[in-house]
């Protein structure tokens, strides 16, 4: 089952829960959220903790993105742990410019027909990772049915 982590900066919470609300009543993905994780008020490595936890429940991860979010600590430190456990990432960007070119590497959604494409391959390369992971190590069906996430999205979205 596709369980999205949503990344984001606090000022971004309204964007993040309009995201989570579309994912889960359109598409029926659900999502990890903090904004309504009342853990989240603990600080250092007790949160990162937390954090690394509930990052253990979700097969992939969507970081908002915004002016504020370069302001964030652990924003990046979450897509840093995502992309270590090899999860498809894409972002979501605010505003009318294109994200940070080292953002670029993955996905970029700008609008709701754009979140609704990534619903749709999010759930393809879970089908795809369960019928890998029958033939292949865990790790090797990961990075495979990722990469094929990458392709398609991109694919459908117009990026390269």
């Amino acid at each position: 089952m596709v369980k999205v982590f949503l990344s984001h900066q606090s000022a971004d919470s309204l964007l993040a829960a309009r995201i989570e609300r579309r994912l889960r009543e359109l598409h029926g993905i659900q999502s990890y959220l903090d904004v309504i994780d009342p853990y989240i008020g603990g600080h250092g490595e007790n949160l990162a903790f937390h954090i690394q936890t509930e990052m253990g429940k979700c097969s992939q991860l969507l970081a908002i993105v915004s002016d504020t979010t370069r302001y964030s600590q652990w924003v990046p430190w979450e897509i840093g742990v995502a992309t270590e456990k090899d999860y498809p990432l894409a972002t979501f960007s605010t505003g009318t410019s294109l994200p940070p070119e080292f953002l670029r590497k993955w996905p970029y959604l700008r609008n709701d027909a754009d979140l609704d494409a990534y619903a749709r391959r999010s759930k393809s390369a879970e089908r795809s990772f369960e019928e890998k992971r029958r033939i292949l190590t865990e790790g090797v069906a990961r990075i495979r049915s990722t990469n094929e996430f990458y392709t398609g999205l991109r694919a459908d979205l117009g990026q390269r």
